[in-house]
């Protein structure tokens, strides 16, 4: 696992307050890591972290449904300079 993945998994990890590990491609909010009351928090981690804004139009559980979507979309953001 890449270390942005590793940076990723441990803020689910923090937000869902789980300390098993899902793998990269399982579904977070199928698995129980994440719902819809977490997802803000996580979003919030995210851009302290990666230093990206994420905007509300943004905040739909499917671009965060896994490790793998989420390093993908912080990788989309950072592209577009936001």
């Amino acid at each position: 696992m890449n270390p942005q993945h590793q940076l990723i998994l441990q803020l689910v990890k923090k937000v869902s307050r789980k300390d098993s590990s899902p793998q990269p491609e399982e579904s977070l909010f199928e698995s129980g890591y994440l719902d819809s009351f977490a997802l803000p928090d996580l979003v919030s981690e995210l851009e302290a972290q990666f230093g990206v804004k994420i905007p509300d139009s943004d905040l739909n559980p499917r671009k965060f449904d896994s490790i793998e979507r989420i390093a993908s979309y912080l990788e989309e953001r950072a592209h577009k300079g936001a």
